[in-house]
């Protein structure tokens, strides 16, 4: 059966609408492209909300000669920082020193060049701490090694990018899925569950499912592909009261993090575990609850068990295949794979750390935009702040919000503050209607889903805020009745 024909032939259109592809898509448009971004799910639903919520320049990386990464990671951090700074802040970080582990010299060697290999403005250097007593560590912990580096709402930061693309003028179509793509001549053709879309080049930013859609959508083989690597994570009450974060050794040469979250709770992850299929949905088994669990207890003096565990997710990070035998070694780089061989151009994103997301679209438009026959132009994201965050002082900023509140609970305009930035104007009020539990307001529900795409309870509980850990367990029933009710006569974007 013939499909109906597209009205438009859009520059670019982008599949996968995690970190990469929202990052494309913004730098995309505020080139003066015209972009469409099909997400299957909702934005940033899987690997992207999945992480261990750090802006890091990835400090193990250097035992692995990463080094070009770890510096373009480190110069992204201190980007990001400025561009996002009401959903990236530092983190102070402290690694406990065991002689069963790394040497002494080998950390201060890799803080030294952590410390060096890109220029800091907004984070301290790494500094030697002795220890003589504390009420976290076990005795047996003399000596440890402090450095900064930053906090990340992830989920946001998707959503964020994905808001600056719209505004620019990119299309942005959540849970509508690319059922196919073949070239015609120059011109893509895709059918979706949406319709029919043309456009004159595609990027496949699939993450996890990067390889079936160039198998099964495009039908393209390639030999590149990537490993799929599970990472799972565990929240329990918080741990210790202390605002900075561990990073803790393992006798498998691995790290593991324990990071306060959500003020009442600590966040312990991940781990590395090979995920065989993408079918298959990632869940924390007994046995990584467990080597978490084993992790905080080698070094704290109150252990835990399993049972201590109030949530857990799981995701799986896309990395590229570099055949490296164990998961931990694989490397977090990214290759961007051009194909122009139909005429009509392909880009296909291998890999990648939501860290180095901004210079990732960079890359791939330089790489991208000439076989289109068009000159990359200047690149822009680097210094444009994200939707909310033109902040130039932000303790400044917290305050001026409460003085303009004073109606509502100081800790829920910190969340609010911490969240949204400046877009908290758009529904913050002296009216913001029904509190659905732990300040969730009507007004902040209405504003999650005309500006931002939220369908679900799920959505807006665990992705675009963090309130399902702050919630009553009738909290997802009410606001699922009031999205039924109420969500189709609100004004959503297109």
């Amino acid at each position: 059966m013939a499909l109906p024909e597209a009205k438009k032939i859009f520059d670019l259109i982008i599949i996968g609408g995690g970190i990469n592809g929202a990052g494309i898509a913004r730098d995309a448009a505020g080139r003066g492209l015209s972009v469409a971004l099909f997400e299957k799910d909702d934005l940033g639903e899987h690997t992207s909300s999945a992480s261990t919520k750090l802006i890091h320049g990835g400090l193990r990386y250097l035992e692995h000669f990463e080094f070009r990464l770890v510096r373009e990671a480190l110069i992204e951090r201190e980007r990001l920082l400025r561009i996002a700074p009401h959903i990236i802040w530092p983190l102070e970080f402290l690694l406990p020193h065991s002689r069963t582990m790394r040497p002494a010299w080998m950390i201060r060697a890799g803080l030294f060049l952590y410390d060096h290999l890109a220029k800091r403005e907004f984070l301290p250097a790494s500094r030697t701490i002795r220890i003589k007593s504390s009420a976290t560590l076990k005795p047996s912990v003399k000596k440890a090694f402090c450095y900064a580096d930053c906090w990340v709402e992830d989920s946001r930061l998707v959503i964020l990018n994905a808001m600056d693309a719209h505004l620019r003028g990119a299309k942005i179509f959540p849970r509508t899925k690319v059922l196919s793509a073949r070239p015609d001549g120059k011109i893509w053709q895709l059918e979706t569950t949406e319709g029919l879309f043309k456009s004159r080049a595609l990027i496949n930013a699939a993450g996890p499912w990067v390889s079936e859609v160039l198998n099964t959508t495009i039908g393209r083989n390639t030999t590149s592909a990537v490993r799929l690597i599970k990472g799972s994570h565990i929240i329990t009450r918080r741990l210790y009261p202390e605002r900075h974060a561990y990073i803790l050794q393992n006798p498998d040469k691995r790290i593991v993090f324990v990071i306060p979250y959500e003020d009442d709770f600590s966040l312990i992850g991940t781990t590395d575990i090979p995920h065989e299929s993408i079918l298959e949905k990632p869940q924390a088994t007994e046995a990584e609850i467990q080597y978490l669990c084993d992790s905080v207890n080698r070094y704290f003096k109150s252990p835990i068990t399993p049972e201590d565990t109030i949530w857990t997710y799981s995701g799986v990070r896309p990395l590229f295949d570099d055949h490296s035998k164990s998961a931990s070694a694989i490397t977090r780089d990214y290759v961007l794979e051009l194909d122009t061989a139909s005429g009509a151009p392909l880009l296909s994103i291998f890999g990648g750390k939501i860290t180095t997301y901004r210079k990732l679209a960079e890359h791939a438009l330089e790489k991208l935009l000439p076989a289109m026959g068009q000159k990359p132009g200047k690149s822009w994201t680097a210094t444009a702040a994200l939707p909310g965050g033109l902040i130039e002082n932000f303790p400044e900023f917290e305050r001026l919000l409460r003085v303009r509140n004073g109606h509502l609970d100081p800790a829920n305009l910190h969340r609010l503050a911490y969240s949204y930035g400046t877009l908290t104007d758009l529904f913050v009020n002296q009216d913001m209607g029904e509190d659905f539990g732990a300040g969730l307001h009507q007004s902040e529900v209405d504003y999650l889903v005309k500006q931002e795409w939220a369908r679900t309870p799920e959505d807006i509980l665990f992705r675009r805020t963090k309130l399902g850990l702050h919630t009553q367990e009738d909290t997802s029933e009410k606001l699922s009745r009031y999205l039924k009710t109420k969500a189709t006569g609100l004004k959503l974007l297109a």
